[in-house]
């Protein structure tokens, strides 16, 4: 019954920086893999960024890497994408995941389908 929020949301210019946070309820979550995703109209919802049970392991799309952090908090499972030097192309719903199933598994999801629980999303705009 693990449920998740998105927040942070918003307006930035281009070259700016914004940070998401997702935040959960219902259930811990602590022990498995969660990711971020985007979805911008009219296109499939794609990757960003994952990271595993513990925090230790970070992996990233190619257009995340080097811009954006995913993160994780040290004492509860709340989860955090740091973007910096944000584009147009940006621009979509983000939304936070995390797995259900494969608690401890030290692997690197990435498809949208080894994910269980989704948030609502949050809108990030970048304007030029």
């Amino acid at each position: 019954q693990v449920q998740l929020a998105e927040s942070g949301g918003g307006l930035v210019r281009a070259g700016g920086s914004l940070g998401l946070s997702c935040a959960p309820s219902g259930r811990a979550v602590y022990g498995y893999a969660m990711g971020w995703f985007r979805q911008a109209p009219g296109e499939e919802r794609e990757f960003v960024a994952g990271i595993r049970w513990d925090g230790v392991v970070t992996y990233y799309a190619d257009a995340a890497k080097g811009r954006f952090t995913i993160s994780r908090a040290s004492a509860d499972t709340t989860l955090y994408l740091q973007m910096n030097n944000l584009k147009v192309e940006d621009t979509a719903v983000y939304y936070c995941a995390t797995q259900t199933r494969n608690r401890w598994d030290n692997g690197t999801p990435r498809a949208p389908g080894e994910f269980d629980v989704w948030g609502q999303g949050t809108q990030v705009t970048v304007s030029s």
